[in-house]
């Protein structure tokens, strides 16, 4: 029985850090594009929306990352959480690249 314990820990750690990894590179990269840059294609409004939506997104990963790590990796992430996660993500990459097509 704790063997089986050990490998879903194992099995978790193995799957959800970098995911949890990779929302959050993605969430700062884009966090710091709204922060510094005007994007043109967008309205003031909608680029500000997008930051705190970011913002938001990061302080639930945070917890969320917390969580995992005082758990000593024993809990996993209900789909719920991750897919508005997904999609803001998704958003951004879009929105780079527009960006990077306006600059071309």
């Amino acid at each position: 029985m704790e063997d089986s314990n050990l490998s879903n820990a194992d099995l978790l750690k193995s799957v959800l850090e970098p995911l949890l990894e990779d929302f959050q590179y993605w969430f700062e990269r884009y966090r710091q594009i709204l922060e510094n840059e005007k994007i043109q294609f967008m309205s003031e409004q909608e680029q500000l929306n997008l930051l705190k939506r970011i913002k938001d997104a990061q302080c639930e990963l945070n917890t969320t990352r917390m969580l995992f790590i005082a758990t000593e990796n024993q809990v996993g992430i209900d789909m719920a959480t991750v897919m508005p996660w997904h999609q803001l993500v998704t958003e951004c990459w879009s929105v780079g690249m527009r960006l990077g097509q306006s600059k071309e």
